[in-house]
């Protein structure tokens, strides 16, 4: 399903540190992840208003499946206790909601629940918010190369839609990870090929809107030639 593309940059976030947030505080790690939650509400309300179109959230890779039971069990919950408070929200402010990855090993009533908040807010225009849940930019990359397999002649504007689900999604800006950690962990890997990158040691539950400001600053300072070389460097 595709909507008409929200204009705006498109920032990707690596949500790291929600486990070392708490730990520190000598909170379980559950904690951590819930207020984890409170750092999205904050960045989504922000996002548009500081030139964002499009804000993919990294929220649970299919790596993390391997992580204790209890822990996959809470961040679950979260997303389901997410969709149920949050959808008229995102419709009050025109957020149109989609979710990337996986979906048949998700929790019982899960993806249904994914399915109706998709539908409910499938008219926001003021950003879109992505959020990717048992999500791999490599298996995702694989299922659009079985997908294109049968078509010598696709383009890359052709392949793009195949690894993104959806031919509106614009290529990634900047992508943002939290707590400290420089690596890409398996997140946007064809869409963010000329992405730049921008890396924080805030954990992100203390994560801000002055954060992402101080982010979109660093990014706009940056000259950006996507291979190439602007009129005076070629003349140097």
């Amino acid at each position: 399903m595709q909507s008409e593309h929200t204009p705006g940059l498109h920032v990707g976030i690596i949500m790291d540190g929600n486990g070392r947030w708490a730990s520190a505080r000598g909170l379980p790690r559950a904690l951590g992840h819930r207020e984890g939650v409170e750092a999205i509400r904050r960045v989504v309300e922000a996002a548009p208003k500081q030139g964002i179109g499009t804000l993919t959230l990294y929220a649970f890779s299919c790596d993390n499946w391997r992580r204790p039971e209890a822990e996959v069990s809470a961040l679950m919950g979260l997303l389901r206790l997410y969709l149920r408070n949050e959808v008229s929200r995102l419709v009050e402010n025109g957020v149109r909601l989609s979710v990337i990855g996986r979906r048949d090993r998700l929790p019982e009533g899960l993806a249904a629940a994914i399915g109706r908040a998709e539908a409910a807010t499938f008219a926001g225009k003021a950003l879109h918010l992505r959020i990717a849940v048992d999500y791999s930019a490599r298996d995702a990359i694989l299922a659009a190369a079985l997908a294109g397999a049968g078509d010598p002649g696709i383009t890359r504007t052709a392949f793009s839609a195949l690894v993104t689900g959806d031919a509106c999604v614009p290529e990634v800006d900047l992508v943002i990870r939290t707590s400290g950690e420089q690596r890409l962990s398996d997140f946007l890997l064809w869409e963010s090929a000329y992405a730049e990158l921008h890396f924080t040691r805030r954990h992100w539950p203390d994560f801000s809107a002055a954060d992402l400001e101080e982010a979109l600053a660093a990014y706009r300072c940056r000259d950006r030639r996507f291979g190439g070389l602007d009129a005076t460097s070629a003349a140097a």
